[in-house]
């Protein structure tokens, strides 16, 4: 007994090890601390788009042909080492799902070269030496050159330090007048069932930057189809811009043929549409009903043409060679029309 009891002791012993080391190694690790960045960049205190404490939260500038327009970048170090940036201008383009991104440096994509971007200068220089827990403000220019034509040129801001950039975005406006204009293109209807999209192209044909609203109607031939309502889109489209954009259907049809019709408007009076046709069909389920469909009658017509078939086979009425009562080939006693096997004479 007192053997017994040491080896139940001792399992007891290793089991309570074994489900602490267990515990020890499901625990998760301690999260690594966040990687600080170490400077931040942004719009100098002033009064134009100003945020509550006087925060701006991008650049607006306005000047006609020639002009020279002036604003500062603050730069802000909140290490204890000292910071080098470097700063440039670029311009502001959509990506192909609307996004907002600024050209590389020296990208060679069409409007770089002698773009908006190109027409910054900042007076302490382009790389800005930033002292510990220092706030930097830095003063640049954007010279317009004589020519340029009016409307809206999107620019940005760009500070860069180690592979690591911050873009300030720049609303730059040319006077002069403004047109507000677009297209529709492209309309389609892809998926089926929860997955159905509406897919379009917007292109801004006008001078100015857009905020589109949009709206999907559709028709069916077998009755009213739900669309979309009305709704603003969380895209900015800039000047000489194309996107290609999606639109959740869950409304729509399971079987129909639709006429999709796609509107979109935007301040200043811009209004454009397009449509698309589309035939939603459950493919599987009318497969599977077509095959069905297919057996039954295969199984049918081989039934009728046995049938008919075996009718008009009989037997000579005298039992005797083929041929009819005279004996002759081919003289074969006539068969009632439509007989069948087994019926009654």
């Amino acid at each position: 007994m007192p053997v017994l009891h040491t080896l139940r002791r001792d399992a007891r012993g290793l089991l309570l090890v074994l489900l602490a080391a267990a515990a020890l190694h499901a625990a998760p690790a301690p999260a690594a601390a966040a990687d600080e960045p170490g400077w931040t960049a942004e719009p100098a205190a002033g009064t134009a788009a100003a945020r509550p404490g006087g925060a701006r939260p991008y650049f607006y500038l306005e000047g006609a042909p020639a002009a020279v327009l002036e604003d500062r970048l603050a730069l802000t170090n909140t290490t204890d080492q000292e910071r080098t940036v470097t700063l440039r201008g670029a311009d502001a383009y959509n990506t192909a799902d609307g996004a907002l991104a600024a050209r590389p440096a020296a990208s060679g994509a069409p409007g770089a070269p002698g773009g908006a971007g190109s027409w910054f200068s900042f007076g302490a220089g382009a790389t800005v030496k930033i002292p510990p827990r220092t706030r930097a403000v830095v003063p640049f220019t954007v010279t317009v050159p004589p020519a340029s034509p009016p409307g809206d040129h999107p620019a940005a801001v760009i500070a860069a330090e180690a592979g690591r950039e911050v873009g300030v975005r720049v609303h730059l406006r040319v006077s002069g007048p403004t047109l507000a204009a677009l297209t529709v293109e492209d309309v389609a209807v892809r998926g089926r069932g929860a997955a159905a999209v509406v897919a379009y192209t917007l292109v801004n044909r006008g001078n100015v930057a857009l905020a589109p609203e949009l709206d999907v109607r559709a028709d069916g031939v077998l009755g009213e189809v739900p669309g979309r309502g009305p709704r603003t889109l969380p895209v900015e489209l800039l000047p000489g811009q194309r996107v290609e954009l999606t639109e959740p259907w869950p409304g729509a049809p399971v079987l129909d043929r639709v006429r999709v019709r796609v509107t979109v408007t935007a301040p200043g009076g811009a209004r454009a549409d397009a449509a698309a046709s589309a035939w939603f069909v459950p493919w599987r389920a009318a497969g599977r009903t077509g095959l069905g469909l297919l057996a039954l009658g295969g199984t049918a017509s081989a039934a009728l043409f046995l049938v008919r078939r075996r009718g008009p086979w009989r037997r000579p009425a005298d039992g005797g060679a083929p041929g009819g009562p005279s004996g002759k080939p081919g003289a074969t006693t006539p068969a009632p029309e439509h007989e069948l096997t087994g019926a009654s004479r």
